[in-house]
């Protein structure tokens, strides 16, 4: 039976659409590259605020938490509010930090990747507490830090240090308003070579660690193509994302060089399999001598924290008849008249650290499509923020539904 308070969830976020739109608007002007996010996550703490919510923190990290509601269930939604760069601006057709309206759509960096997420959020956050929704829960909106630059890293630290213990965590990442329940896990991995330098006029003097590592790059080419494949997440990649070397010059040898492997796991995948692979692959190619390895992050977050964390992100997946779940179902026929789609997302989320790594249930349901993501001319659409908008409002009490059971 649909829950009469939908219709009244849909009306409030049909009738808050522009404040949305024009909250997304003025986050969009804000630059936030991994680790200079203080701006935003000051904006956004404010928004929290002025929309009545009962308690608004930043984290040792950086991240800013606001919460709505007193119950005794934790519910919690992530958007991060860290962007990539901008790209060759020339291939904008609106101003990549203008925040601009077109065609029914918000344009600008960061717009669906992933601020329009935060800015449904708050809006959601305003109407749960408008209509008196989610009794039973404390609602917690997460804006995350460095999600770019190692997703997972936030949540890990949110997590791992107690800084909040959710029974469940929507990702708000754009899934094209479908319902997602996993993704392929990734890892980072480097691949080095050393030799001995010598100067270029005679390159038999030396030992090239450029043309010892060379075999390794269509070693890794052929490897992709053999990786195991899941119906559901899809297939395990890897790739070559980067070649680098270091030489006493450009007239030396060089004795050192190193490649970059973006490398997507699918189920049944983890990190020594894909080690294992690699370390297989290259020796096969005459490359025995490789060292391979994971990288590991250390940077320091806008708070000046260093968390160290290895690259290596976890594939998860949520089964379909999870509470967490049926829950989105339950949220989106109650609210739209009809099942959502169920599906994964192609990209990664926090929720390799939020699932994979901790194994806190997580779902996904988003504004605007994954491919807009990175990409030049990025923008979601204002429909989308109003639909994820009361779709945010209406989960918590349909997971506490689901949880409980009939």
């Amino acid at each position: 039976m649909s829950d009469p308070r939908h219709g009244e969830i849909v009306a409030r976020a049909g009738a808050l659409r522009d404040e949305t739109a024009a909250l997304l608007c003025d986050l969009v002007r804000i630059p936030s590259l991994s680790g200079d996010e203080a701006r935003v996550v000051e904006r956004v703490a404010d928004e929290m605020k002025d929309a009545g919510f009962d308690e608004v923190k930043i984290d040792g990290l950086g991240n800013v938490l606001g919460r709505v509601g007193n119950g005794p269930r934790v519910v919690a939604f992530d958007a991060h509010l860290d962007t990539v760069g901008l790209g060759d601006p020339q291939q904008w057709s609106y101003p990549p930090l203008g925040g601009e309206i077109a065609f029914g759509r918000v344009y600008g960096r960061g717009a669906v990747d992933q601020k329009a997420g935060m800015a449904g959020m708050i809006t959601a956050g305003r109407i749960i507490r408008e209509l008196g929704l989610a009794r039973d829960c404390q609602v917690w909106m997460v804006g995350s830090v460095m999600e770019e630059d190692c997703d997972g890293l936030c949540w890990h630290y949110i997590l791992q240090e107690g800084v909040l213990k959710p029974e469940v965590v929507v990702s708000t990442e754009p899934t094209g308003l479908t319902l997602t329940r996993g993704q392929r896990g990734r890892m980072e991995i480097r691949v080095a070579t050393t030799g001995r330098s010598c100067h270029g006029s005679a390159p038999e003097r030396g030992d090239n660690a450029i043309t010892k590592l060379a075999p390794a790059v269509p070693a890794i080419a052929a490897l992709n193509e053999r990786l195991r494949h899941d119906d559901f997440l899809g297939k395990g990649t890897c790739a070559v994302t980067w070649i680098g070397s270091e030489s006493p010059s450009l007239c030396a040898v060089a004795d050192h060089c190193e490649l970059h492997i973006d490398r997507r796991l699918t189920a049944g995948e983890d990190r020594e399999s894909a080690l294992r692979e690699v370390r297989e692959a290259v020796a096969a190619a005459g490359v025995p001598e490789a060292q391979v390895r994971t990288l590991v992050y250390e940077v320091p977050s806008w708070q000046g924290l260093v968390y160290p964390m290895e690259k290596y992100f976890p594939t998860w997946l949520m089964p379909e008849a999870h509470p967490a779940v049926r829950a989105g179902v339950a949220a989106h026929a109650g609210l739209f008249g009809r099942d959502p789609v169920v599906s994964r997302w192609t990209f990664s989320t926090n929720g390799v650290a939020i699932a994979g790594m901790h194994g806190v249930p997580c779902v996904g349901f988003g504004p605007g499509q994954e491919a807009q993501a990175h990409a030049p001319d990025e923008h979601v659409p204002i429909d989308d923020l109003v639909a994820a908008s009361a779709f945010y409002a209406a989960f918590p009490d349909a997971f506490t539904a689901a949880a409980i059971g009939p």
